[in-house]
């Protein structure tokens, strides 16, 4: 079981939880879990979401495992340039 923080936009399609607990054991897994869990965010994973693990922001490595404890953090890419 993993701690996962939404941050932003994203905690609002999770009922206002700004942080959730998943059974998880990589990214591409916590994706699936969380849409099951809560739909709304289906999109924004869709159109990607950046994860930051321990301070390193991951954004296309999908296989990359949770470790037990660490500090993750769900963040809507930002558009623009």
């Amino acid at each position: 079981m993993v701690e996962v923080t939404l941050w932003g936009a994203l905690a609002t399609t999770a009922g206002g939880n700004s942080k959730v607990e998943v059974e998880a054991k990589d990214i591409r897994e916590l994706f699936r879990k969380l849409a099951e869990q809560y739909p709304g965010l289906e999109p924004w994973i869709d159109r990607g979401i950046a994860v930051a693990i321990d301070g390193t922001i991951y954004r296309d490595t999908w296989s990359k495992k949770l470790p037990p404890g660490a500090e993750i953090f769900l963040l809507p890419r930002l558009a623009g340039g």
